[in-house]
């Protein structure tokens, strides 16, 4: 008797600790919603701003390849017969998108300074700035679906109790949370995925016009 109610107390501890681990991951769980759903809706606003900057981005991009290449050999040119000054002047005639043009300012001033080799570091400071930019939409795009999931599964918990004792009011409500959370999510992570896609094509062009001026510096050795 005595073994046997030792096995049963033990068995009890165990199921005791069970229901506590099990009582924590729930609390925990259930604790994560309004943040989420604060995150959630603090991503669906940055989402819209980042489609007004999206827009205004576009609506000032222009990009003119004969122009670019009608400056690019006059830079050439002066390079190759280390006329500096005349070679910086050609390099800020350069109107293209506002990123290829600041590069061709930038590297100007290099120029003048005679400072050739710094500008391949300075290319590399444009293309970090490209990425740097589409951090952004990448984040909103990975982590809004995410987001949307876990609050999709965390209101599941309490719709079950509430089915369980028959409470139709609790199941609705968190059913309503569930899904909106999860529309919300994907609504904020297409928008990031979409700008996304469509930045990374115009920086790839940015990134081949600037190699291309630094081609046309390349001929001065």
């Amino acid at each position: 008797m005595t073994s046997e109610f030792a096995g049963k107390s033990i068995i009890g501890n165990k199921m005791d600790a069970t229901s506590s681990l099990f009582t924590i991951l729930y609390t925990f769980s259930a604790s994560l919603l309004y943040p989420v759903v604060i995150i959630l809706m603090i991503l669906v606003v940055f989402s819209l701003m980042l489609i007004g900057e999206f827009i205004s981005e576009y609506a000032k991009r222009r990009r003119n390849t004969s122009d670019l290449e009608k400056y690019c050999n006059e830079v050439r040119k002066h390079v190759s017969s280390r006329d500096l000054g005349r070679a910086a002047s050609s390099l800020r005639n350069i109107k293209q998108n506002y990123l290829v043009t600041g590069f061709a300012i930038s590297a100007a001033d290099h120029l003048e300074k005679d400072m050739v080799s710094s500008v391949e570091w300075l290319s590399q400071d444009y293309e970090i700035k490209m990425a740097k930019r589409l951090e952004q939409t990448r984040i909103v795009a990975t982590i809004s679906p995410m987001l949307g999931l876990m609050g999709t599964l965390i209101p599941l918990g309490p719709a079950l109790i509430g089915l369980s004792q028959g409470d139709i009011v609790q199941l609705a409500n968190n059913l309503m949370i569930a899904f909106a959370t999860t529309v919300v999510g994907l609504f904020a992570g297409s928008i990031g995925y979409v700008l996304t896609q469509v930045r990374k094509r115009w920086y790839w062009q940015d990134m081949a016009d600037i190699d291309y001026i630094l081609d046309s510096l390349e001929m001065r050795e």
